[in-house]
């Protein structure tokens, strides 16, 4: 049985995505210890909160995450998880600018703007959503058409690692990819038959 392991930084939905990961045939195991994480088959990023108080939380886990996705361990950010393992985020950005993620994908996240062309839509984004394959990637396998459940107020554009987009009031990245890292905007422990296929298809790659 896979051992995964869920990174406990203080902002993950710890639980529902335990029980995702053990319905998906893995045995699923939380820690916050930075040493714990090169025993692991896989990683979960987990996240519910603010952008800035997740790369402050996770700086002394950082290396050793690091050094665990270089060494080929496959590596899934969730929501807040997935904005992390990017190059930057608007959300909590100071004069100085915008706040670094871990860099291990290339890509921007900002805020949900409609101004008031499109009032109906609020944020933040909560709900199903569709979900689009772009490219072609093990994680997505049999999601195109599937719909999964978001809760986000910041997103990021389609680029050169996107293989799944979804749309509210614009298209973004609903799925990220590239070589053992992967991220999932919406949250797939709480998407239904869909979101439970994309966690046995990361199970299966670890």
């Amino acid at each position: 049985m896979k051992k995964i392991i869920i990174i406990d930084y203080g902002l993950g939905n710890l639980r529902s995505v335990t029980r995702g990961l053990e319905r998906a045939g893995a045995q699923a195991e939380i820690t916050s210890e930075a040493s714990q994480l090169v025993r692991a088959d896989g990683l979960v990023l987990p996240g519910v909160g603010a952008f800035k108080s997740g790369m402050h939380n996770i700086k002394d886990k950082k290396k050793a995450l690091l050094r665990a996705v270089d060494e080929g361990t496959p590596v899934l950010g969730i929501c807040l998880g997935m904005q992390m393992l990017l190059t930057a985020s608007d959300e909590g950005r100071s004069e100085s600018g915008p706040v670094e993620g871990l860099n291990l994908l290339t890509g921007h996240v900002k805020r949900f703007n409609f101004g008031a062309t499109s009032e109906k839509l609020k944020i933040p984004h909560m709900g199903w959503n569709r979900l689009e394959v772009v490219k072609e990637n093990a994680l997505v396998q049999g999601a195109n058409g599937a719909y999964a459940y978001f809760v986000h107020s910041y997103y990021v554009e389609p680029g050169e690692h996107t293989v799944a987009t979804s749309n509210y009031g614009t298209t973004f990245a609903a799925v990220v990819a590239s070589g053992n890292v992967f991220g999932t905007q919406f949250h797939p422990e709480k998407s239904s038959s869909a979101g439970l296929q994309m966690l046995k298809n990361f199970v299966e790659m670890c």
